[in-house]
């Protein structure tokens, strides 16, 4: 091995241990799952369900018992505009979406100081607040679109930072989009993210696709099909597949998309193939399910 190829490999080892503030994560093996814990009323699968900080609790202590590494607490849904989703998700102020996560955030802190916090949010004011709060990850659905103010605080704290691809901004998040080639377009825009999130100061940068995120339900198969494509960027890849319509697409009957409440099982195998093909974080609402089946998976990989 030639010594650009040594630094390489170095590197891309490095970009796998990932640094979470105080904690460390390290994914040069298996995927580890992220739990989904919306505080939002009109999220398309869970919102209106935890909005109760005593509840949202309740359900972080469930999600960490069924093997999640990380939890992922969003306050603004981001459902894009479009044939599926109509208009997309409403607007939120800062102020709003500050509220609805930051009594969350201090009762994970308090009750479960060895779990690792994400914030879902491309709102800088959002993302200090939370990172003030003391979170260990901001997950970027923007891809740093939005300018670099949260990546900043993030890099002067040591959090992790998720950049994600995705098309125009919330409350106009684009659902489907044409590309001339999805994977070349998809990786250049990530490439281009991870760059400013580096040159911002942040060290421990994790790339997502952007399942359902400007993309057509055949773009979406495509990108996990050639996943591994984009991890050669030599970042730990985050994919969130969970009850997706690509997914009620898959299982259509009568050209009627599956309802959100029978995805599971699609979103299980769609998601074993993201993992075959380099995804090292998975993004879900259904924690033990898909625990379990990477730890199936894994096992059989490594027999």
């Amino acid at each position: 091995m030639s010594s650009n190829q040594l630094s390489r490999t170095e590197d891309m080892n490095l970009r796998m241990e990932l640094v979470c503030r105080e904690h460390h994560l390290n994914l040069s093996g298996g995927a580890i799952v992220m739990g989904i814990l919306n505080v939002t009323p009109d999220s398309f699968y869970d919102g209106g369900r935890y909005l109760n900080p005593s509840e949202a609790l309740q359900r972080v202590e469930v999600m960490l018992d069924e093997g999640a590494s990380i939890i992922d607490v969003g306050g603004a849904s981001s459902r894009p505009q479009g044939q599926v989703y109509g208009a997309g998700a409403a607007p939120v102020s800062a102020e709003n979406e500050t509220n609805r996560i930051l009594p969350v955030v201090r009762a994970i802190r308090q009750s479960f100081p060895e779990a690792i916090i994400s914030v879902d949010t491309f709102d800088a004011a959002v993302a200090t607040a939370a990172l003030e709060a003391g979170v260990h990850m901001i997950n970027d659905i923007s891809g740093l679109r939005e300018g670099a103010a949260s990546a900043e605080v993030a890099g002067r704290v040591g959090a992790a930072y998720v950049v994600m691809h995705s098309i125009k901004r919330r409350g106009s998040l684009v659902h489907e989009e044409s590309y001339d080639s999805v994977v070349a377009s998809v990786c250049q825009a990530l490439s281009d993210s991870a760059d400013r999130a580096r040159s911002a100061g942040v060290t421990s940068i994790v790339v997502d696709p952007g399942f359902g995120f400007g993309k057509r339900h055949a773009d979406n198969l495509h990108l996990i099909q050639h996943l591994d494509i984009l991890a050669e960027l030599g970042y730990p890849v985050l994919v969130g597949i969970s009850r997706k319509s690509t997914v009620g697409r898959v299982l259509s009957k009568d050209s009627e998309p599956a309802p959100v409440s029978d995805r599971l099982f699609g979103s299980l195998g769609v998601t074993a193939a993201a993992v075959l093909r380099g995804a090292k974080i998975i993004r879900t609402h259904d924690v033990r399910a898909t625990y379990e089946m990477i730890q199936g998976l894994e096992a059989v990989l490594h027999a």
